[in-house]
C-alpha cells in the first residue's frame, strides 16, 4: 500500500477532536490492513477516574470495494455488538464520522499468537492445552449464537495481559442459519489457505462450524510443532495432502508430546466430516478434562522455547486472505 494511502488512514485533526470530546485519545499505529489501520488508544471516562487502554480499528469506507461494504462489513459490525465472552475480544464502542468507522476494543497487551510463536518457538504442552481449551471455549460460544468465524488463524488469536486467549477479527464471520432458523451452508472461500479445511479448499458448499474446527486443529498443531502442517503454495497439492492426512510432527516434538495431544490433532485434522471431532467432543475429551492446574485467570509462567531445526517443516507464514462471493 502506498505511503499516501497509509497516511490517509490516520485520524484527521477534526476527528481527533471529536473523539477526544467522547473521552478517546487515538495514538500510534500498531497494525495495517487493506481498508483499515489499527492504533493504540486510551479512554478516559469524563464522569469518573476510569481509564482504559484500548485498540482502535479505523475503517475507511471510501477505500473498500462495494461488495465488501454491502455484505461483509455490515455483518461484522452487527456480530461485534452481540459478543460478550471471556475468550472473545470485547468491543468498547463503535463510532462513525463521515466515511470512517472507529471500532474501539480491548487492547491485547501480549500481541497475537503468531508473533508469540515466531519469537518463542513451540508452546509447551500444558500451556498449549490451556490456550487450546480457551480457543475452543470461545469458538463454542460463537457457534452457540449460530456465528461461524471463518478466519481462525494464529494472527486472530490475541493474548491478554495475563496471557489469556481472545478471539478477534470477525471480518469474514457469518450466521449459520437463515431468518427461519434453517441451517445454511457456506459457499465462500475465505480466510487463509493454510488454515482452510479440505471442503473449503475443494470449493464445495460446507458447514462453516466444522470448517472452524479444522482451523482450530491447525492452530493446535502450530502451537505444538512451531510450523504449519501443510504447504499451501499449491492449492491442488494442499487438498491432496489434507485428504491423505499427510502431516507429521517433528521427531523431537512427537517424542515429547502425550498420546492425548497427538490424538487430538489427528481427530481434528480429519478430512472425513463424519469422523472429525466437534467442539463438544473436543471440550469433553480426556486430554482437556479435567482441566490442568493452570488457571485461566492467572499469568502463564515461564515460556521455554522448544526450537528444533528441520529442513522438512513448513515455516509459519502470514497468509493472504481469500474471499469469493457467497452464492
Amino acid at each position: 500500500m502506498s505511503e499516501s494511502t497509509n497516511s490517509s488512514l490516520h485520524p484527521r485533526t477534526s476527528e481527533m477532536e471529536a473523539l477526544a470530546q467522547r473521552g478517546y485519545i487515538v495514538g500510534s499505529k500498531i497494525g495495517q490492513g487493506s481498508y483499515a489501520t489499527v492504533h493504540l488508544a486510551d479512554y478516559q471516562d469524563h464522569n469518573s477516574d476510569k481509564h482504559q487502554r484500548l485498540a482502535c480499528k479505523i475503517f475507511d469506507k471510501d477505500r473498500a470495494p462495494q461488495d465488501f461494504l454491502d455484505k461483509f462489513f455490515p455483518r461484522e459490525l452487527e456480530i461485534l455488538t452481540k459478543l460478550e465472552n471471556p475468550h472473545v475480544i470485547q468491543v468498547h464502542s463503535i463510532l462513525q464520522r463521515g466515511p470512517r468507522v472507529f471500532i474501539f476494543m480491548r487492547y491485547a497487551e501480549n500481541g497475537d499468537l503468531l508473533d508469540f510463536i515466531k519469537k518463542n518457538g513451540a508452546v509447551i504442552e500444558p500451556n498449549a492445552k490451556e490456550w487450546f481449551r480457551q480457543m475452543a471455549s470461545g469458538l463454542q460460544y460463537l457457534h452457540s449464537k449460530q456465528i461461524a468465524h471463518r478466519d481462525m488463524k494464529c494472527e486472530n488469536v490475541l493474548l491478554s495481559k495475563r496471557f489469556n486467549v481472545k478471539l478477534a477479527d470477525f471480518g469474514f464471520a457469518r450466521y449459520c442459519v437463515d431468518r427461519d432458523g434453517h441451517r445454511v451452508l457456506s459457499q465462500t472461500y475465505c480466510g487463509s489457505a493454510a488454515y482452510a479445511a479440505p471442503e473449503v479448499v475443494s470449493g464445495t458448499p460446507y458447514n462453516p462450524k466444522l470448517a472452524d474446527v479444522w482451523s482450530l486443529g491447525v492452530i493446535l498443531y502450530i502451537m505444538l510443532n512451531a510450523s504449519m502442517p501443510f504447504d499451501d503454495s499449491n492449492l491442488k497439492q494442499l487438498l491432496k495432502d489434507q485428504v491423505a492426512k499427510k502431516w507429521v510432527f517433528r521427531p523431537k516434538v512427537r517424542d515429547a508430546l502425550s498420546a492425548g495431544a497427538r490424538a487430538m490433532v489427528n481427530k481434528i485434522l480429519e478430512p472425513d466430516l463424519t469422523q472429525r471431532y466437534t467442539l463438544d467432543l473436543i471440550l469433553s475429551n480426556s486430554w482437556i478434562e479435567p482441566r490442568n492446574n493452570l488457571k485461566s485467570n492467572s499469568t502463564i509462567p515461564s515460556w521455554p522455547s522448544l526450537r528444533h531445526s528441520s529442513p522438512n517443516r513448513h515455516p509459519i507464514t502470514t497468509n493472504a486472505h481469500y474471499a469469493d462471493e457467497d452464492m
